[in-house]
């Protein structure tokens, strides 16, 4: 990539690894992109189309899988499968 300094620009593909790898490096990058996907479920979620009840046997799996990713700290994936959930 060449710096303005030199005499040129940057493209903005390099741009964009630029910014890319920074937010990778801050740990940004990973909680931004599970932001993004929770909000487009969140917004399919947000459709008029009535939801059929769970069951209990689906209740007690979700509270499991929930649990399990509480434990292990996934909570990227946590704030994308509970509803209505943004990362802090």
């Amino acid at each position: 990539m060449m710096s303005a300094s030199d005499g040129g620009q940057a493209t903005l593909s390099d741009l964009k690894e630029v910014l890319k790898d920074t937010l990778a490096a801050r740990g940004s990058l990973d909680q931004i992109k599970a932001r993004i996907r929770a909000e487009i479920f969140s917004a399919l979620d947000d459709q008029d189309v009535p939801k059929p009840k769970l069951s209990n046997e689906n209740l007690v799996i979700n509270e499991l899988i929930r649990e399990y990713l509480e434990y292990n700290g996934y909570r990227h994936a946590l704030s994308v499968f509970l509803p209505g959930k943004v990362l802090i």
